[in-house]
C-alpha cells in the first residue's frame, strides 16, 4: 500500500518541485493542495500522511493548518517548507 504524500502550497512551482525531488523508488501515492483549507480536506480524507507544508498561503495559511492537526490529533508528519525564515515564523512553527 502506498504511503500518501500531500504537498500543500500555493506556488504551483513549489508543487511541481518538490514533487520531483521525491525518490521515483518510494512507494507513494501524492496529492496536492492549493491553500490550507483544500490541505486539511485532504489530511482529513487520509491523502497526507506525510505533509510538505508551506506557511504563506491564502484562504488558510500553514499556522492555521498546523493549529488545525494539533487541536484534531490527526496523524501526520509534517515537514514544513516556506521561505519565511524570520526567527519569529520558526519559533511558532516549533511550538505548534
Amino acid at each position: 500500500m502506498s504511503l500518501p504524500v500531500l504537498i500543500c502550497d500555493d506556488s504551483a512551482l513549489a508543487r511541481k518541485s518538490i514533487s520531483r525531488s521525491l525518490p521515483k523508488d518510494w512507494d507513494i501515492s501524492v496529492s496536492f493542495a492549493e491553500n490550507g483549507k483544500l490541505g486539511l480536506d485532504a489530511i482529513r480524507q487520509g491523502k497526507g500522511d506525510i505533509v510538505f507544508l508551506d506557511l504563506n498561503m491564502p484562504v488558510m495559511d500553514g499556522y492555521q493548518v498546523l493549529e488545525t492537526i494539533c487541536s484534531e490529533d490527526l496523524p501526520d508528519i509534517v515537514i514544513v517548507i516556506s521561505g519565511d525564515i524570520q526567527p519569529e515564523a520558526h519559533k511558532k512553527v516549533r511550538e505548534l
